[in-house]
This record gives C-alpha cells, structure tokens and sequence, in this order.
C-alpha cells in the first residue's frame, strides 16, 4: 500500500464470506496507489459487528447476502454503532427491494458485483470525495423509481413487501384461512404467522381487515 504523509489514510473494512474474493478485495486495496489502510474482514455481519466498533473503519465494504444475520441489517446496526461509518453496499443483488432497504438502513453507495478493480478504486475516490458511489444499472433503476407517476395504495403497498409477504397479502385478501396459505404456499403455518406479523409491522396495522383494506386502498 501507497501513502502520503499529506492527508489522513482513509481506513477500510470489509464484510465478505467468500474468502477468495475478501483477498481478491484487500490486496486491490493494498496495492492501490490511494491513500488506504485495509484495517479488518469479517466474514460475517456477527463478526463485524463485534469487531468493527474497535477498529474504527471509515468505510465499510458490505456484502448483502451473509450467513446468519443479513447485510441490510448489519448495515443498520453497523452505523447505529459507529455513526461516521459509511458503508457502500457490493452484492449480487440487484432487485430494487434490495436497493431501498440498504440505503434505508444506511448504506451511502450500492454496487453490483462482479466489480472490477477499477470500479472499486473509483468507489473509494467517490467516498473520499464525498460521493455516493453507485453501478450505473443502479442509478438508473433509482432515477426511474422517482420519474414514475404517483402510485396507487395498492402499488405503495407492493413496494413495502417482499414478493413472498405481497403473495400471503393477495391470499389474506380473498379470505383464505393461514392454513390454506400454507398448503397454498408448501410452507408450515408457523411461517405464515411470522409473515403475516411482518406484514402488519411494515403497514403499520394490527389485523387482517386493516391490512386487506390498506392493500385495497379503502378509506374510512
């Protein structure tokens, strides 16, 4: 790693669980010829949050798709703790769902892999400069969202939800009973329970006829 007594090192971290790439990360950031010190991996969002808070990164390079606790939440937890950390997603996910619930949480930049070398110092300059570094797919999806008219409530309900929650939702809709969701859906009833709560959290509602309603766009 290059540095320049000039200005402050910019000090990353890395949460990756694929152990070949996580190197293939830190030596392109050691060996670049940007002001960097590669301070600690985590190969899990657990592992980050347990040993981040003591090292002190800048930036956190984030994977999404982790083993155990998911890389949107330890993304909220992650700045929660360390609230002049910046995160900059870099995941394979590329559904909009994925996007919005990791600016959400507090992800400052999101790119999609496979990231080049290239990419990913030029990311880093974005953050150091004061940017909010994103895969060009991804700004385009961002711009479309807010250039689409104004959405129905049953399209403003669609954009909180999962697709299997939207699913149970359309089902809870027609009436059917959490047992017939779950033969419908092969899944145990149990499971419909935790979507259903899930459900009723994100809309912000306490029973089926309100969230039946909502999804319907029905006022009192």
């Amino acid at each position: 790693m290059k540095a320049s007594s000039r200005s402050k090192p910019l000090n990353i971290a890395l949460v990756e669980d694929d152990a070949d790439l996580a190197e293939s990360i830190r030596l392109i950031l050691e060996n670049s010829d940007q002001e960097i010190r590669f301070v600690g991996l985590a190969h899990s969002a657990e592992q980050a949050l347990a040993d981040f808070p003591r090292l002190k990164p800048d930036l956190v390079l984030m994977d999404l798709k982790l083993p155990g606790m998911q890389g949107t939440e330890c993304v909220s937890r992650l700045t929660a703790l360390l609230p002049d950390v910046q995160v900059v997603v870099i995941t394979v996910f590329h559904d909009t769902e994925a996007v919005f619930e990791s600016l959400a949480a507090g992800a400052l930049g999101y790119l999609t892999k496979p990231v080049t070398p290239e990419q990913l110092l030029e990311a880093v300059r974005e953050v150091r400069e004061g940017g909010a570094p994103m895969s060009s797919a991804i700004a385009r999806r961002i711009v479309q969202t807010f250039h689409r008219p104004g959405p129905s409530s049953q399209s403003q309900v669609e954009s909180q939800l999962s697709p299997r929650e939207l699913e149970i939702l359309r089902l809870l809709s027609k009436g059917c009973l959490q047992k017939e969701i779950a033969d419908e859906m092969q899944i145990a009833c149990s499971s419909v329970r935790t979507y259903t709560a899930r459900i009723y959290k994100k809309l912000h509602v306490h029973s089926r006829s309100q969230a039946v309603a909502k999804y319907k766009g029905i006022t009192d």
